[in-house]
């Protein structure tokens, strides 16, 4: 069971050992212990980790599993720290979580548990997603959870069919406020602990370098509105934060990083309605053969829509929508969805307006 020390997975924990599992607590290390936090101290994925690694201790104790702590420092900065900042580099806005699910919490830390002889069939989490095999294609299924509120099935679609098959989400048929409910009666001391933030929070902010130099903020025509600080620090569609003072609100349309520039125009322009994607994924068929209608979600927040699918090669697809949407963003993942089931999904790298 992979521990975080937050609510959801310590009730996940605590969830199966009553199902009779046996029930093995590890959680990973990967503060550096460096990196300066921009946005103070809050609790994020990655920010100083003592705290969460004491409180997924504590927690392991009072349901007296064994726990183990495994330094995946080096693992992280290469799989995830490198990747945030050569996106970031690229005037792109990356996407740790699903990364870090596929390269690290699903993949390195089960190779330290392997490595240092703790013998296991599954490994859980804490994520609010269902699981399940198809009778008749024997694929692994991924599926939203309950919890539509809470559903981070977007954040999991890039695990493969071995991961899925290995893995188990106690959480996926608990809403969180029964989830909080149950880490009350079990007295895990955990109910007043802030929600861990996005990948904004914390350290990340430290890593951006030689990528944050300012820069002019232009218009449509080219003309200089004003100052950014850095292009790490504004994605597509962003409105606040700007500096600029206009009758109109502004909106970042275009980033470029080899001249440093940001541009920005009214909201209509940052809409659009297609998009390619790589790095794609399929976990409900083997391949994407032919056009197929989906529920599109371009970010986390985003609500899915409607949206045709199509292949562009080997490791491609076209994406189109039927109504135009509101900032997608290079970097970010497009999950593609067939009711509650997960069909696929890729990186976006570019959009048509």
């Amino acid at each position: 069971m992979t521990m975080s020390g937050g609510v959801d997975s310590s009730v996940a924990a605590a969830l199966l050992k009553q199902e009779g599992h046996a029930v093995i607590g590890v959680t990973m290390s990967i503060w550096d212990g460096e990196s300066p936090l921009e946005l103070g101290s809050r609790h994020g994925c990655y920010s100083p980790d003592e705290k969460d690694i004491e409180d997924a201790r504590k927690v392991a104790q009072t349901l007296d599993i064994p726990f183990h702590v495994f330094d995946l420092r080096q693992e992280y900065k290469l799989e995830v720290l490198d990747y945030v900042r050569r996106e970031y580099q690229l005037g792109r806005t990356p996407n740790p979580c699903v990364r870090c699910n596929r390269r690290v919490k699903l993949d390195k830390l089960i190779e330290k548990a392997r490595e240092s002889g703790i013998y296991f069939d599954y490994v859980a989490t804490g994520h609010y997603a269902q699981v399940e095999q198809d009778q008749v294609t024997h694929r692994y299924l991924l599926k939203k959870a309950r919890d539509k509120a809470k559903d981070q099935s977007y954040f999991l679609f890039a695990l493969s069919q071995k991961q899925l098959g290995r893995s188990l989400f106690p959480l996926g048929n608990y809403t969180k406020k029964e989830v909080k409910a149950i880490a009350s009666d079990l007295r895990l001391g955990l109910n007043d602990k802030p929600e861990s933030q996005d990948f904004a929070a914390g350290g990340y902010y430290s890593l951006l370098g030689e990528a944050a130099q300012p820069g002019p903020i232009l218009d449509r025509q080219g003309n200089v509105l004003g100052e950014h600080r850095g292009i790490p620090f504004y994605t597509i569609g962003q409105r606040k934060g700007l500096g600029l003072s206009a009758r109109e609100a502004f909106y970042v349309t275009d980033i470029d990083p080899e001249r440093n520039t940001i541009r920005v125009g009214p909201k209509e322009e940052v809409y659009g309605n297609e998009l390619t994607c790589s790095g794609l994924n399929w976990i409900a068929i083997q391949e994407l053969e032919r056009p197929a209608s989906v529920k599109a979600k371009i970010r986390y927040s985003h609500n899915e829509a409607d949206a045709v699918v199509a292949p562009l090669g080997e490791d491609k697809a076209h994406v189109k929508f039927r109504e135009p949407q509101m900032a997608i963003t290079p970097g970010q993942a497009v999950v593609f969805y067939n009711g509650d089931v997960v069909v696929g999904g890729g990186t976006i790298e570019r959009t048509t307006k």
